[in-house]
């Protein structure tokens, strides 16, 4: 019983650390139709932010948090005006190609500045908590807490502001909210800067549990993609529960299977969920 609670555990850190990533991509998604096949090496960019300003400057843990948050959210603008912008009306593959230029360009220029060697972030929170058997490190503890606020934070935003509605609103139908007087490019920009910059805290999160690295970014952004379809591509909820149940498969998979195969899982549940909704677990059937 305590290696399943503790198992538990451990599944909703990850689901957390996903769920925030995934919930990104699909709000880029929502808006453009087109995957950002960039986004887990903007993740990975946020980690090696946050990396260097505690390093470099000797910033404590959360003043570089905040650091990488802006910093990738204004690289996020500059992905979605220099790499989406201009092949919007473009067929889709245009944006595929581009997205695989931009995170070649991330990678590669991660690993001039900093080298191809993994970092380890100064873990701020060392400490454990036991409780039911379960051995909690505060930091994972914390993550899992941080993560829940974005997401409520998040949804608060969409629902409740007018950016937010209006993000909505794009979504739906971008030429109506055009003829409605919504700038388009703006919401595409606010998007974009709201999917990077959430992807960085999360990254930024996770830095001192897991160790970083330039091919950090390839692994993670996969399993996005997985949980967005999982989820039902475009759905908000989808993306949270996705998250949440690839996180869970992993911890339980790799603790009572094999740790080895804990990535293999994700495609397995990918496989089983669709097999069964073909439009995942909130998509709904296009008339």
């Amino acid at each position: 019983m305590d290696l399943f609670l503790q198992q538990i555990f451990n599944g909703v850190m990850l689901g957390s650390t996903y769920a925030i990533v995934a919930l990104g991509l699909t709000l880029v998604f929502g808006i453009l139709h087109i995957p950002n096949f960039a986004h887990g090496h903007l993740y990975m960019l946020g980690a090696y932010v946050s990396f260097f300003a505690m390093t470099r400057y000797g910033l404590g843990f959360w003043p570089a948090l905040f650091i990488s948050v802006f910093v990738l959210a204004l690289a996020g603008v500059v992905v979605e005006f220099l790499v989406y912008r201009p092949l919007r009306d473009q067929p889709h593959i245009n944006s595929f190609i581009s997205a695989i230029g931009a995170l070649i360009i991330l990678e590669t220029g991660v690993v001039v500045i900093w080298g191809p060697q993994a970092h380890r972030i100064p873990n701020p929170y060392p400490g454990t908590i036991e409780l039911l058997g379960m051995t909690m490190t505060q930091q994972r503890l914390l993550l899992i807490i941080v993560a829940i606020i974005m997401i409520v934070l998040l949804q608060i935003f969409i629902k409740k502001t007018t950016p937010g509605t209006a993000i909505e609103a794009v979504a739906q139908n971008r030429e109506g909210a055009m003829l409605m007087g919504i700038n388009v490019n703006r919401i595409s920009s606010l998007t974009f800067a709201i999917s990077t910059g959430t992807a960085a805290a999360a990254a930024t999160m996770v830095a001192p549990i897991f160790m970083i690295s330039p091919a950090m970014g390839a692994l993670l952004g996969m399993k996005a993609f997985i949980i967005v379809i999982l989820g039902g591509l475009g759905s908000i909820p989808g993306a949270i529960v996705g998250g949440y149940i690839l996180g869970l498969i992993e911890a339980l998979g790799g603790g009572y299977i094999s740790a080895d195969y804990k990535d293999v899982f994700a495609f397995g549940a990918l496989l089983l969920i669709l097999a069964i909704k073909p439009t995942g677990l909130f998509g709904r059937e296009v008339a």
